[in-house]
């Protein structure tokens, strides 16, 4: 029995954070900065690949950074299918933390307070100084989704895409109907994936649990 079947009008949409980075372990605001996976981070991406063996897709997305491009590897890989059409583009990157990125989570935290903190760092519409609010980084992702990722989705295609907490978030904001205040409540663990099957006569998304 295919656990993946679905109607003959519907796709799968998975997207996946990526595994561990080297700033997640120190606690660190990453933001576009280019570091790499921890071996915990790449761990969880095979993990994920393995989560995910009874789907196929027919593409795949991920942003311009190296955490999501050897994650989104690791999981094709695990897969057996590393030929499938593998599109990487900015407007997936993270979300840009501006004058915090580098600097260590706790240390922020004690300085500013914590009703500070929790604005720059999870609000929807607060920027941090120089930086990009979850606001921002939707006016980019979510355009980018609906017009190449969706299109693939609608004509038929199972899709994966390997990204980042906040550019992911802002599409499963839209996908699930979240609002503004409650999104900085919605959490993506990394390596996680998020399956969704998509209704191409209705448009709709349905949140799924991974097959086991």
């Amino acid at each position: 029995m295919d656990k993946t079947a679905l109607p003959s009008d519907s796709s799968w949409l998975v997207m996946v954070r990526h595994g561990q980075s080297q700033y997640n372990l120190e606690n660190r605001f990453t933001g576009d900065v280019d570091v790499e996976l921890t071996d915990l981070g790449r761990q969880e991406a095979q993990k994920a690949g393995e989560q995910l063996k009874h789907f196929h897709f027919d593409v795949a997305y991920t942003s311009t950074l190296k955490r999501a491009q050897e994650s989104l590897t690791i999981i094709l890989n695990a897969l057996g299918q590393t030929g499938i059409p593998v599109y990487k583009d900015a407007a997936l990157n993270e979300r840009r933390y501006g004058d915090l990125q580098g600097l260590n989570k706790a240390d922020i935290l004690k300085q500013y307070g914590e009703e500070q903190f929790n604005l720059w760092r999870r609000s929807y519409a607060v920027q941090p100084p120089h930086g990009e609010s979850l606001k921002d980084t939707e006016a980019r992702a979510l355009p980018y989704f609906t017009k190449e990722i969706e299109t693939q989705l609608i004509a038929g295609k199972n899709v994966l895409i390997v990204a980042h907490g906040n550019s992911l978030r802002t599409i499963i904001k839209t996908l699930e109907h979240i609002s503004d205040e409650d999104i900085p409540h919605r959490e993506l663990s990394t390596g996680v994936p998020e399956i969704y099957s998509f209704n191409r006569r209705s448009k709709t998304y349905s949140h799924q649990q991974v097959p086991v």
